[in-house]
């Protein structure tokens, strides 16, 4: 029945002799054919494996024989939307590594079973993050996305609803998308991790204690888990809720084989040795609940290295050490309780532990739970039934106490499970404040197994409420769609699962209602329970009773029927806790377990103890889908490809079964109801076209064109929307049928013509064979001629030669005969002539020897005269010569006469030094002295008055004594006149001594001023002296620059001695002295240039004599009004550069102009300055304004060219080849200087070229010794040069940007509009102008962006390194969005691409390699993917050819990426070979340790690619001599060194 809600039903009219069919197969479900006859209503396919099937042509299916050989992204773009053609899709796209597909806003997930690195991580996070869904290929991120923007933009809660059967992967789906939302949303939480965090830190928690082995996947969770992600009003994560259902409580006690019990009994079993002794564990095959199934250990799963990890989740999440210890005390009470076997005891139906080892697990659990061992035993074996009369116990039989355990077993376990989830909840933190949250539902999928019980009624009646939920968002989809292309429809009439759930949750006569009911009644059983559903639902039409058994009941899902056992039905629906069980727990010791039992409220216990499990959970299904149904569904359907969970293997039954399971087909069916086909005008046009070509041919726009082609093929029912054509069921085999058509006639004309051109080939052939022979063999008869001539003609030649052979014989004889006669003769003539010619050269030699002998006499005396006279006068020149040496000889002692006096100068001022210090001496000596004797009389002073005092107080107190003691009145008067008289004494001796102590004070006083005075005159002195000290030091200077001087003038008389017998010495030692005086009159310039004092040549000779006086008025001018002067020149120079100064040819004057001026103000050799910092400060606030790229431009050509200066000129201190201390004493002092300038080499620099005298550039200067701020402001230059270079670049990027987005894709062209013809010749090239628009409006910007940059004259370097950076962005974003979205990867989009590379190429090429360098190169990656996209005859490439030939440079996973997702749009041709895709899918499994390797997209490179070094090796040298100062600062006297000199 399913097949038929979902297929397309198949017409003889669109099934035709050739056409391409889907048949069903009973291995591989669907298979490919070709219909190869039609009789009637059926018809004979011969199959792709060769074999030849009969089908009804109702049961076959058209194949879309132009679908992309790797699948479509999205499946409502298939041609034909049946189950075939969704199976062979997704089995194309899963082939290509492809694991993700839509179906309209629906992602379906196939499970790869290996890790794809290279589509996760930061770098697909930041791809996918707010972009439009579906403009990048099918993605977990992007669903996730759509979500959380939904979220921000409209203020209302989202949810993801992930679901899939056992190993399809929706727990890793579930990772993706938390991950993916912390990306979007993170924000810190509690303890310094994120919310998100610690909801994923909570998952190997809840996997240990919530999963288990299936035969379906390792780690299946066996319970639903919704977890609510909550967000603040600014979109952050600011809390989480994990909420559970239904945990498979059976599980503890039973286990199938072969599956695993729960991962956490395991767990502990391969803890550390000291944790197995403290519970007493052992193997898991020593206990009854693990060792029911044989499968112990996980492959490639260590047990004891996960119990690690969990008690470390456990840490994370907040769980103490204490609570730890319980929990896992509580899992190894549960172990101990299953081995607890019971026997029958003494009493009837009674039960006891059967054994010692029954006995020892007894006590153990009592232990381990602190509780009794003899309660626990009573709580298993006994019940106490409580009736109004009395309380009754009743023993259990060992079958009951079995299930008794089995239930305390299974009770414990759910409690502590719960109890976690609450602790989890608890760690992470819920925001109340929070109004909108993301729901990630991860929930099991559809289950069929050959035995089903309750677990798997209540999973499928979760899955029965879902695909309702499910059902309505997907017809709700379809209305928005069609509502949003305006087109008419009737409510479309879907198939609605509202019947199953009736007879599942319905009261009170739905399944869940029996069951409570029959669980209340305590003699129902399962036989009972199932009768009741007979009798109830025998006439429903989804419920079916089987025919071999009485307990047993089929459902008739969505997803097909599923036999249900219910044996223990009412067993697993009943969640009481036995009152023993309650108290046993309640009251135990352990804090811990009596918390997971608290006890019941007491009119709870007095009412009924029973409560369903169906039931609550009906109502949390209920909840869920309240949150659900209140919030923006999004739906990822997860799939497993095979069930022997390896790679590379798909099955398609399993995967259909799954396909219905998850509500796939449904949505595919619900899309067929109404209009399953929709096709963009443009692809309709495109594809339909020939169909009607008077309508492409037509000036008509696409939506009329497609118009015109639907009525002239005669289809009724289809709807033309506002961009899309929708077609209904079947009308799309229709017109692909008439398409094919149109193609095989005009096939058979193509065949016709090439039939008659290869028949005309054929004779012409034939002709020009036979005219070829006839030329052979007229050939051959002139052959035969043409010998017989040629052996005539021999013959006679060889006659001619035979007598001309014995002619010339006889000819030669007489010859030889004659030469023999004439010999003899003349042999006897040379003889006489030979003995003639001797005798007369002998003659000859006598008569030279002779003339030669009297030659030689004759020289010899003219020699030994003309010796004679020169030696006397060579004499007569040197001594000429040496009187002029002597007279040189006492100019050099008046040089050494000067040096005298100078030294006696300096012995004379060393010897008033050294008596003003004597006399400082003696007189700070004689001073102290003055100042003691002061002080000890000021203290005898004190000491009388002291003593004065005390000798009045004593009187005084005698007085007193002496008035109490008188008693006679008649003396009283005397001793008043005696104490009188006393008292007056003392008054006045008291006044003199005050007089006394003020005349001293007034002394004292007097000695202070004397004293303040003496230091002051001290002081004053003191300065003088350090005046004179200085003075003498620079007198010291310049007595060691005289001393230098002497010492080369005598080297020089030296040489000149040597040299006397030259002539040309004169001349040369008077030029060489015009130098020495034009060095010394630049040095006495320069000097004076500087505002220091001034000592010339001539004043040295002249004045050796020269006192302390007249050498300390040489410096008498302030030294405040030269700081004050300096600070006014800063200022204005600040000014100055502050204004836009322009260039002077290339060269940014004001660059120039700081240079030259730091260098004359020696900034650079000051400990202390100020100008740097303001030039910085000026330059920082030029560029404030990031977005003026000719301001940027400006102060990159002034930084870098002053960097270049800096750096050629400047070196660190010290490194100048001397001494510090030596170069610092020879360059700080004035004669030092001088000294230098009589050396001939200035202080420093050659300050000339401030002068202008120097015209060779900055490589003439000599390097200065830069001082620490002079470095530091190299160092801030060189950091705002990189910033500027970084703006720029910026700024560029920002411009392009927008344009590369629209730069990666052609726009699309109507078919209509580029139909050949000349009419339509204007506007194929308007159309042609259009398409580069974009990429013409990126070369626009390229070459403002240059022009801007050559006109501030900025480093030909430095342009090249900001393209070279800008090709290369271009080159990430382009090559990045091409390997994203599919719809990139055609041959007509790398037509456009390629286009749009070569203008790019030419603008390179415009300007040239100085400006554009190794730009084009950058591109290297787009351009060989554009090259692979546009190359013909791909199958035929080898793998070798494509990696090392075509695209050297990309890696094997890009490579595979754009051969997977190439489609030729314009031609139909395929992509590489599949032994190709084979061979690159081997390479990167090699590779895929390689982390960096997996990732198939490129970063952007944003660092700054140049050193200084770079700058300076790559500028050309600046002559800065002639820079003309601006107006501002021209005129005034302070920069007159910056005017031009004549040379």
């Amino acid at each position: 029945m399913m097949n038929l809600y979902v297929h397309v039903q198949g017409t003889p009219v669109n099934i035709i002799v050739g056409s391409h069919v889907w048949i069903e197969d009973p291995d591989i479900c669907w298979i490919d054919g070709q219909v190869s006859k039609i009789t009637g209503k059926d018809a004979e396919i011969e199959t792709t494996n060769g074999k030849k099937v009969v089908a009804n042509l109702s049961k076959i299916y058209p194949k879309d024989m132009e679908a992309p050989p790797g699948g479509v992204d999205d499946m409502t773009k298939l041609s034909y939307l049946h189950e075939p053609g969704v199976l062979q899709n997704l089995k194309a796209r899963y082939e290509l590594n492809e694991i993700y597909t839509y179906t309209g806003n629906i992602l379906i997930a196939i499970n790869p079973f290996q890790k794809l690195p290279h589509i996760y991580g930061a770098h697909m996070m930041q791809q996918y993050k707010g972009a439009p869904f579906g403009e990048l290929s099918p993605h977990v991120f992007a669903v996730a996305d759509v979500a959380y923007r939904a979220m921000i933009n409209e203020g209302k809660s989202n949810s993801i609803l992930v679901s899939g059967e056992s190993g399809a992967g929706k727990t890793e789906t579930t990772k993706m998308l938390m991950q993916f939302l912390a990306y979007l949303g993170g924000r810190a939480g509690t303890e310094g991790r994120t919310v998100e965090q610690q909801v994923l830190e909570s998952n190997p928690v809840l996997e240990a204690f919530g999963n288990a082995k299936t035969v379906r996947n390792n780690n299946s969770s066996r319970f639903g888990k919704f977890v609510e992600i909550q967000f603040d009003k600014s979109g952050r994560i600011s809390g989480a809720a994990i909420r559970t259902y239904l945990l498979e409580r059976s599980r503890v006690c039973q286990v199938n084989d072969p599956e695993r019990n729960y991962h956490c009994f395991y767990l502990l079993c391969a803890a550390p040795q000291e944790e197995i002794e403290r519970y007493k564990l052992g193997s898991p095959k020593t206990f009854h609940y693990l060792n029911q199934s044989k499968c112990y250990e996980l492959a490639d799963v260590s047990d004891a290295r996960e119990f690690l990890a969990t008690r470390r989740a456990m840490d994370i999440v907040g769980i103490s050490q204490k609570d730890q210890e319980a929990i896992f005390r509580v899992v190894a009470s549960i172990l101990h309780l299953g081995n607890i076997d019971f026997t029958k005891g003494k009493e009837v139906d009674s039960s006891v532990p059967k054994d010692d080892k029954a006995k020892f697990h007894l006590q153990t659990t009592a232990e381990l739970l602190m509780c009794d061992a003899n309660a626990l035993q009573d709580a298993l074996c006994k019940r106490v039934m409580i009736t109004p009369e009395e309380v009754i116990k009743r023993s259990l039989d060992p079958q009951s106490a079995t299930v008794s355990r089995d239930g305390l077993a299974k009770t414990i376990y759910s409690r502590l499970f719960d109890w976690l989830v609450d602790k989890i909840n608890s760690s992470i933190g819920q925001d109340p404040n929070s109004k909108t949250l993301i729901g990630v539902l991860d929930i099991y999928g559809f289950e069929s197994f050959k035995t089903n019980s309750f677990e798997q009624f209540c999973i499928n009646f979760t899955n029965e409420k879902l695909q309702q939920h499910f059902n309505q968002h997907v017809f709700k989809m379809e209305q928005e769609e069609y509502t949003k292309e305006q087109i008419n429809w009737s409510y479309i009439e879907f198939v609605d699962n509202q019947d199953v759930l009736d007879l599942i949750e319905k009261k009170p006569g739905g399944i869940i209602a029996l069951l409570d009911e029959a669980c209340m009644f305590p003699k129902s059983t399962h036989e009972t329970f199932a009768n009741k559903l007979y009798q109830t639902f025998k006439n429903h039409r989804r419920f079916i009773k089987p025919k071999l058994s009485r307990t047993d009941f089929t459902i008739a899902h969505y997803a097909g029927e599923v036999l249900y056992q219910s044996d223990q039905f009412l067993d697993k629906n009943k969640d009481y806790v036995v009152p023993e069980h309650q108290d046993l727990l309640s009251a135990s010791k352990c804090p811990f377990v009596a918390g997971l039992f608290p006890p019941l409220p007491e009119e709870t216990s007095k009412s009924s103890k029973f409560s369903s499990i169906g039931s609550r959970f009906k109502l949390q299904l209920q909840s869920l889908m309240d949150t659900l149904n209140s919030t923006e569904p999004h739906y990822i359907r997860c799939v497993k490809p095979n069930n022997l969970l390896k790679p590379a293997i798909f099955e398609n039954a399993n995967i259909m079964q799954q396909l219905r399971c998850g509500g796939v087909l449904e949505a595919i069916r619900i899309s067929c109801a109404g209009y399953p086909t929709r096709r963009a005008f443009f692809e309709f046009v495109n594809r339909f076209g020939l169909l009607a070509p008077e309508a492409t041919e037509a000036n008509y726009d696409e939506k009329t064109a497609c118009q015109k082609i639907l009525e002239k093929m005669g289809l009724s029912g289809y709807q033309i929307g506002k961009t899309k054509v929708f077609l209904r069921a079947g009308q799309m085999a229709e017109l692909d049928a008439r398409r094919a058509q149109v193609l095989s006639n005009a096939a058979k004309s193509i065949q016709r013509r090439i039939r008659t051109h290869q028949a005309r080939n054929h004779y012409l052939a034939l002709r020009k064979k036979t005219i070829y022979l006839q030329s052979q063999w007229r050939g051959r008869l002139a052959c035969k001629l043409y010998e017989n001539m040629r052996k005539e003609a021999a013959a006679v030649k060889i006659q001619k030669n035979t007598r001309r052979y014995q002619a010339r014989r006889a000819y030669k004889k007489l010859h030889m005969s004659a030469l023999t006669v004439q010999t003899a003769l003349r042999a006897t003539a040379a003889r006489k002539e030979f003995r003639f010619r001797k005798q007369t050269k002998a003659s000859i030699i006598i008569q030279a020897r002779w003339r030669c002998h009297k030659a030689a006499l004759y020289y010899k005396r003219l020699k030994k005269g003309t010796i004679v006279t020169q030696c006397r006068w060579r004499g007569r020149v040197a001594r000429r010569e040496l009187r002029k040496l002597k007279m040189a000889a006492r100019e050099t002692g008046a040089l050494q006469e000067a040096k005298d006096k100078l030294e006696k100068r300096v012995e004379e001022l060393t010897w008033r030094l050294q008596l003003e210090k004597g006399l400082r001496t003696n007189l700070e000596e004689s001073k102290s002295q003055e100042i003691a004797k002061l002080q000890n009389q000021l203290q005898e002073m004190q000491s009388k008055f002291e003593e004065t005092n005390a000798l009045l107080s004593k009187e005084r107190e005698n007085a007193k004594k002496i008035s109490i003691e008188a008693v006679p009145v008649i003396q009283e008067k005397q001793v008043i006149v005696e104490d009188t008289q006393k008292i007056d004494a003392l008054t006045a001796e008291i006044e003199s001594l005050k007089t006394s102590l003020e005349s001293e004070k007034q002394k004292s006083n007097d000695f202070e001023q004397k004293y303040n005075e003496a230091q002051a005159s001290s002081e004053e002195r003191g300065k003088k002296l350090e005046d004179t000290e200085k003075k003498v030091r620079q007198l010291q200077e310049s007595l060691k620059g005289l001393e230098e001087k002497i010492n080369n003038v005598e080297s020089e008389n030296q040489v000149l001695r040597q040299q006397a017998v030259s002539t040309k010495f004169l001349h040369r030692r008077q030029s060489s002295l015009a130098q020495r005086e034009r060095a010394a009159e630049s040095a006495h310039n320069s000097i004076a240039v500087e505002g220091k004092p001034q000592v010339t040549n001539q004043e040295l000779q002249t004045s050796p004599s020269m006192n302390l006086r007249e050498s300390s008025e040489v410096d008498d001018k302030p030294q405040k009004s030269l700081n004050e002067k300096q600070q006014e020149n800063q200022e204005l120079l600040i000014r100055c550069i502050a204004q836009h100064l322009g260039f002077a040819g290339n060269r940014p004057i004001a660059a120039c102009i700081i240079y030259k001026c730091l260098l004359h103000w020696r900034s650079f050799e000051v400990e202390r300055t100020s100008v740097f910092d303001r030039i910085i400060q000026t330059i920082g606030h030029a560029i404030e304004t990031q977005d003026n790229n000719d301001v940027l431009a400006y102060w990159l050509s002034n930084a870098s060219t002053l960097l270049l200066l800096l750096q050629r000129t400047l070196k660190a201190s010290g490194a100048a080849g001397m001494a510090p201390q030596r170069r610092r004493s020879q360059s700080a002092t004035l004669f030092g200087r001088m000294t230098q300038s009589f050396r001939g080499s200035p202080a420093g620099v050659n300050l000339s070229l401030i002068n202008g005298s120097s015209s060779r550039g900055v490589d003439t200067l000599r390097q200065v010794e830069a001082k620490y701020p002079a470095l530091l402001f190299k160092q801030q230059l060189t950091a705002y040069v990189e910033k500027i270079y970084g703006m720029i670049r910026d700024n560029l990027k920002k411009e392009i940007s927008p344009l590369l987005g629209l730069c990666i894709q052609a726009p699309r062209t109507s078919r209509a509009s580029l139909v050949k013809g000349s009419s339509r010749s204007v506007a194929n090239t308007e159309a042609q102008r259009a398409l580069i628009a974009h990429w013409q409006g990126i070369v626009k910007s390229l070459g403002n962006f240059l022009n801007t940059l050559k006109a501030n004259h900025v480093p030909p370097f430095l342009v090249r390194k900001v393209f070279t950076q800008i090709f290369s962005f271009i080159n990430v974003q382009l090559f990045n969005s091409l390997l994203l979205r599919r719809e990139c990867c055609s041959f007509s989009n790398g037509e456009y691409v390629k286009a749009g590379l070569a203008e790019l190429e030419h603008w390179c090429y415009k300007a040239t390699d100085e400006y554009a360098g190794s730009a084009w190169d950058e591109l290297k990656h787009i351009r060989q993917a554009i090259g692979f996209l546009v190359i013909h005859q791909k199958p035929k490439k080898t793998l070798d050819e494509i990696s090392h030939d075509l695209c050297p440079v990309l890696s094997i996973q890009q490579l595979y990426r754009i051969s997977t997702m190439y489609w030729d749009d314009k031609y139909g041709t395929h992509s590489v070979s599949p032994e190709v895709i084979s061979n690159m899918r081997v390479l990167m499994t090699e590779d895929s340790n390689n982390a960096v390797s997996n990732s198939f997209l490129l970063d952007d490179d944003s660092s700054i690619p140049f050193s200084v070094d770079d700058i300076s090796k790559s500028m050309e040298q600046i002559d800065i001599s002639d820079i003309d100062p601006p107006p501002l600062i021209r005129e005034n006297s302070g920069f007159s060194f910056l005017l031009p000199r004549p040379a």
